[in-house]
C-alpha cells in the first residue's frame, strides 16, 4: 500500500538543504517553500538528523536518495534501504526520489552515478528494483534522468522511451532534471526540447534545476563538455528549457540544487524566486499545440517524437 504524506507538495520552488546551511535554517526559519535533503547525509549523523526533525516540523521535506542504486545488477542493498525507510518514516516527506543510475558493486559504494544501457535486460532489472524500493518504502518513487557523457552502442531505446516504459511497468513517477536534459543534449547531440516532449507529462512529479560547468572536451578539439557540478547559478539555456518543461507538464514542484562551492543561503532563495518568476511567465503562454515562442527554434512535432522513441 502506498503511503501519502500529510502535506501536499508545494508548487512554489524549493531549495536543496545541505549540511552547511542546516543550523542556520533550523535557527532562523527562512522564507523557503520547502526543502530537499539527501538522506545519506543524516543516517550516521545524529545531530544533523535531530536538526532535520526540527526543520521538518515547519517545512515540507522531499527526500532525494543518492545511494539506493536501482541500476546495480547485484540488487538493492536492503540494509541501506531499511535505514533510509526509517528516516523517511520520521520525516514524512512530500516526495521520495532517486537516480536512473548504478553506484554500488559487490558491497562497495562508488562516489559516482554511473550510466546504464537502455535495453530490455536493463529495463527488467530496473523494474524489479523500483518495485522493491516502492514496496519497502510504501511510497511512490520518482526516478530522475541522469547527466550523460557517454552512451552504449547496444542501447535499443532512447532514454525518454526507457523512462516512459519504466513508468508503465512499475507505476513509479519521474523527476525531470531539466538542467540534466539540457546538459545531456549538448554532450550527446540530441534535441533537449524533443526529449521533454517525449516524456509522459502525467508521470512528472518534480523538476530539478542545477548549475553546470563548461570544460574543454578532450575528445573533440575546440569542443565543450558540460559537467553537472551543481556549483554555479543556473544557465540561461536551462531556464529557457525550464519554461518549456512547465508549459509541457504544467506547474510542478521545482528544486534548486547547489551541492558544491555552496553560496550563502540567500543566493539559493534568489534562484528559487527566479524559478517562480519563470514559472509564472511560462504558464501564461498559449497551449502547446500553438508552439510557444521559447520552443520555436527547437520545434519537434509529437509525431516525430513518437517515431524517435520507437526507433
Amino acid at each position: 500500500m502506498q503511503h501519502t504524506s500529510r502535506r501536499d507538495a508545494p508548487l512554489a520552488s524549493g531549495v536543496g538543504l545541505r549540511l552547511p546551511h542546516l543550523a542556520e535554517v533550523a535557527a532562523t526559519r527562512p522564507a523557503a517553500a520547502w526543502f530537499e535533503v539527501h538522506p545519506e547525509n543524516f543516517l550516521a549523523n545524529p545531530h544533523a538528523a535531530e536538526l532535520l526533525g526540527e526543520i521538518a516540523r515547519h517545512y515540507p521535506i522531499s527526500v532525494h536518495t543518492v545511494g539506493v542504486s536501482i541500476g546495480s545488477a547485484g540488487g538493492i542493498d536492503r540494509a541501506h534501504l531499511a535505514r533510509v525507510a526509517r528516516l523517511i518514516d520520521a520525516v514524512d516527506p512530500i516526495l521520495v526520489s532517486g537516480h536512473l543510475a548504478w553506484s554500488t558493486h559487490a558491497g562497495e559504494y562508488l562516489n559516482d552515478l554511473l550510466p546504464l544501457p537502455y535495453d530490455a535486460n536493463t529495463l527488467a532489472v530496473l523494474a524489479r528494483h523500483v518495485d522493491e524500493v516502492q514496496q519497502a518504502l510504501g511510497r511512490t518513487y520518482l526516478v530522475e534522468n541522469p547527466s550523460s557523457y557517454l552512451g552504449f552502442a547496444g542501447s535499443t531505446m532512447t532514454e525518454f522511451a526507457f523512462l516512459s516504459t519504466l513508468v508503465e511497468r512499475t507505476g513509479c513517477q519521474l523527476l525531470c532534471d531539466v538542467s540534466n536534459v539540457y546538459l545531456s543534449g549538448h554532450n550527446m547531440g540530441f534535441d533537449p526540447y524533443a526529449y521533454i516532449a517525449g516524456l509522459p507529462a502525467e508521470a512528472i512529479g518534480e523538476l530539478h534545476l542545477g548549475g553546470f560547468t563548461a570544460e574543454d572536451d578532450p575528445d573533440e578539439h575546440g569542443g565543450t563538455l558540460l559537467v553537472d557540478t551543481h556549483a554555479d547559478r543556473i544557465a540561461d539555456p536551462a531556464w529557457d528549457l525550464y519554461g518549456y518543461a512547465l508549459h509541457r507538464f504544467g506547474a510542478k514542484p521545482t528544486l534548486i540544487e547547489w551541492d558544491n562551492e555552496i553560496p550563502p543561503f540567500a543566493t539559493l532563495l534568489a534562484e528559487a524566486a527566479h524559478a517562480d518568476a519563470v514559472s509564472a511567465q511560462a504558464l501564461k503562454l498559449v497551449p502547446e499545440k500553438s508552439v510557444p515562442a521559447f520552443r520555436s527554434a527547437h520545434a519537434t512535432t509529437d509525431r516525430q517524437v513518437r517515431h524517435a522513441a520507437a526507433g
